[in-house]
Parts: C-alpha cells; structure tokens; sequence
C-alpha cells in the first residue's frame, strides 16, 4: 500500500514494514472521560514552539478524536476523512500538512491487524499509562472486594464454630470453593456446604496422610 502527501505528511508503506500497535479494536477507556495533557511537556515541544497557531489547534484537534477511534490513539490515513474530522476543506488542510509543524507532525503509520493508521508517540505513551492506571485500580478493587468478602465469610463460620472462624486456611478454603461453585449470595446453606466440603477435604487429607 502506498499513499504519500506532500512533506512532512505520512509516507504509508507495506503493513509488514512498519511497527505493530500495540492495542487492539476492542480495547477502550470510555471511564476515562478526561485526556491527560502533559503541559509541560507540550510547552518544551518543536510542535508548540515552531508550529503556527492554525497547525497547533488541527494538532490537538486531531489528538482529541484519536482518543474516540478504534483502535484508540490511533487515525486513520485517508486525508479527506482527517479533513473532515476536523472540519477543513481538504485542500486547506492538506496545505496545513505540507508545512514543517503541520497538523500531522510527529504521527508515523503503523499496522493495526493488517490495517494501516497513524500513531503518535506522545499519544501512545498518555494511553499506555492510562491503561496501567486502570489495571492498578482494576487489581486495588478486586483486592478489597476480596478482603471484604473473607471477613464476611470469616464472621459467618465464627457464627457456627469459634474455632473455625478463627482457621484462616478453612476461610480461604471455602471462600475458594464457593467461588469455584459459582455462589454469588453466600446464605446459611450455602457456607453450611462449603464447611461440609472442607471437612471432607481435611478428611481425605488425613487419609492420605495416614497411608504414608
């Protein structure tokens, strides 16, 4: 596939040349319903500092609606759709383009399942932290439903035997095997199950044992 437009424009060649993007179709931020802008950053770059005010304002339009295509972070290649994305004739903005710090600047072609688009780096490196953001609350949330959820259960086998609400390898046991049985409402009958399921477990643990 080639396309090329006027210098500095993008310059496509085969989708096995160029560099794989990392994220896929289907991965998506829609919680985040803000863009982090490095500021500073964005002061100290060619773009803000040589770049004029009409290229500038393109540049950060087009930055905002990467941040709605698919694969996220990404543009697509056509120049006419880029126009119309932010609202230029083709004409006015292909001119743009063909200056040093045009709209463009800095955004590279890469492959994306076969489908060629244009990354940014800048772009791709606010994305990527967005995504670990998201896996560190992901695990930090996860990690307190579980600790809830232990206790809860903790108190509930207290309720029926002292002892073992006070067995912190029987909780974790049967928090596990209600998990594996797909309980999802954790009542009476239920834990009762779980604690016959550990002391069949400690039993067939003791045989096992004995027959060494």
């Amino acid at each position: 596939m080639s396309l090329r437009t006027a210098a500095p424009g993008p310059a496509l060649v085969e989708t096995d040349e160029l560099p794989d993007y990392p994220f896929a179709h289907g991965d998506r931020l829609d919680s985040h319903f803000f863009m982090v802008w490095q500021r500073r950053r964005w002061l100290n770059s060619e773009m803000h500092l040589r770049g004029g005010w009409a290229c500038q304002g393109v540049f950060f339009a087009l930055i905002n609606h990467a941040f709605d295509q698919s694969p996220i972070g990404t543009l697509p290649v056509d120049m006419g759709v880029l126009a119309k994305l932010v609202r230029c004739e083709r004409g006015e903005f292909e001119a743009m383009c063909a200056q040093p710090y045009g709209p463009l600047h800095g955004w590279a072609p890469c492959n994306c399942d076969g489908e060629v688009r244009l990354m940014h780096r800048v772009v791709l490196d606010t994305l990527t932290d967005g995504f670990a953001r998201r896996e560190d609350n992901r695990a930090r949330t996860e990690a307190a439903n579980s600790a809830k959820r232990l206790q809860r259960l903790r108190i509930q086998l207290t309720g029926m035997e002292k002892s073992l609400g006070e067995n912190d390898h029987a909780v974790r046991w049967i928090d596990e095997w209600l998990v594996d049985q797909g309980c999802t409402k954790r009542t009476a009958s239920w834990v009762e199950r779980g604690v016959r399921a550990w002391v069949q477990h400690r039993k067939g643990m003791s045989e096992v044992g004995g027959r060494r």
